[in-house]
């Protein structure tokens, strides 16, 4: 069956063979002699040009009826606007039935309040107490307006002025929130085509700000000077013949997410001989790092000069609100026309930058609270040292201490309900 089939074919091929070469298969048209294989490709050609002259076949477009309708309604299963939701994800923050203190209470229960940022203790402090009630007589509750129209108020640069004396800086810029500090600074410095060089442990605020500048975003591990090194040599050399080029290295003073100190000393070694700028936020070092708690600068010794961008919130050590950012004329005044968050945004309620000008005040008069502060972080370090199964993973000089067990139990509520049995171990 199988040698028919060839033989069969062979033949047709044969065949067409013989058609094609035989003189009735060759043709003159014009004087010219075409052979059978090109009278073949032309009739071919004309046949594909005639199918692409063709219009496409449309079917024609008939309503779904009623039923259909319903039917297609009936089998349609929406997509969840939300992940599933576990168990963990139902636990529930605590209330605070008073002020977030040294001393708080929960649930009608008078407990030490390890949870807040109110590194200097600073919450509930009387001449703050008396500072926002003088400006809330004075100027009401809010401003009502962006600084960039008509919401700036004396007293905004008041305290724009008292940060910049207090910091040895030509100049501040206040915001109304923490967060918006961020959010504006970055975006307003860092446009797309420039280069962030930032390490991987920073908090979200500063992520946020990175992912709204548009940015080449790369990172480095974290805290580690050496991985710092490696990324701008590789980008140095990969942009030599860039002609205008900003590139910056994004750091924390004190790191939100791990309780680290940032080597600062090192990074403005680095920053120099790689020719970067540095863009440090001492949200968690303001009022706590240094002699005078001046932050990181002071700690490690380094001019502040030599930092190009300072940013900070005022809802830690300075127990107020809003953020600030300070430098350079040149840097405050580009924010003034271009930060999205300062132009548009409802300035600081005066009664906060009130506060934060007597918070300053207090802390430049009494040195000895930052003092106290490494004294009581000791002494935490030194009760959590002997507990097995648990370590310390922040810096000892860190006012954010971080926990770690060093074995789970395997579940995220019984990891907690651990830590929470040690918390009311250490604290009887």
């Amino acid at each position: 069956m199988e040698l028919a089939a060839l033989n069969l074919v062979n033949a047709t091929l044969n065949w067409i063979t013989f058609a094609l070469d035989a003189p009735s298969a060759r043709a003159v048209v014009f004087g010219v002699h075409i052979g059978g294989h090109l009278f073949v490709e032309v009739l071919l050609l004309v046949v594909i040009l005639f199918l692409l002259s063709q219009k496409s076949y449309k079917p024609p477009k008939r309503p779904l009826t009623k039923k259909e309708i319903d039917e297609l309604c009936d089998e349609w299963v929406p997509e969840s606007l939300i992940p599933p939701i576990t168990q963990e994800m139902l636990s529930e923050p605590p209330v605070l039935e008073s002020a977030a203190g040294p001393h708080t209470i929960i649930d009608g229960k008078e407990v030490v309040n390890f949870a807040s940022a109110n590194y200097l203790g600073f919450v509930g402090h009387d001449k703050l107490l008396e500072s926002c009630t003088s400006a809330l007589e004075k100027y009401g509750v809010g401003s009502c307006g962006p600084r960039g129209f008509y919401g700036t108020i004396d007293v905004h640069l008041d305290c724009e002025a008292r940060i910049a004396k207090f910091l040895g800086t030509h100049d501040s810029i206040l915001y109304s929130y923490g967060l918006s500090t961020l959010f504006s600074a970055i975006p307003c410095f860092c446009k797309k085509g420039d280069i962030i060089v930032v390490d991987e442990g920073v908090h979200w605020g500063i992520q946020n700000g990175l992912y709204l500048s548009r940015s080449t975003i790369v990172y480095f591990k974290h805290n580690d000077m050496e991985s710092l090194e490696k990324t701008l040599e590789k980008i140095t050399a990969q942009n030599k013949r860039a002609k205008k080029l900003r590139r910056y290295i994004v750091v924390e003073s004190v790191y939100q997410n791990s309780g680290q100190i940032a080597p600062l000393d090192k990074i403005i070694r680095l920053k120099e001989k790689y020719r970067f700028r540095v863009l440090l936020d001492e949200t968690n070092s303001f009022g706590v790092l240094g002699r005078t708690g001046r932050g990181l600068t002071e700690y490690c010794g380094v001019p502040i000069e030599k930092i190009d961008i300072v940013t900070a919130a005022m809802g830690h050590a300075l127990a107020t609100e809003g953020g600030f950012c300070t430098g350079s004329a040149r840097v405050i005044d580009h924010q003034r026309l271009s930060s999205s968050g300062y132009v548009f945004s409802a300035s600081l309620p005066p009664y906060l930058a009130s506060a934060a000008i007597t918070a300053i005040d207090i802390l430049e008069q009494n040195p000895d609270l930052t003092s106290k502060l490494k004294e009581n972080i000791a002494i935490l370090w030194k009760g959590l040292s002997d507990i097995r199964g648990l370590s310390i993973a922040s810096n000892p000089e860190s006012p954010i201490v971080f926990l770690v067990l060093e074995k789970s139990t395997g579940s995220v509520k019984s990891d907690l309900q651990l830590l929470e049995d040690i918390a009311d171990r250490i604290c009887r």
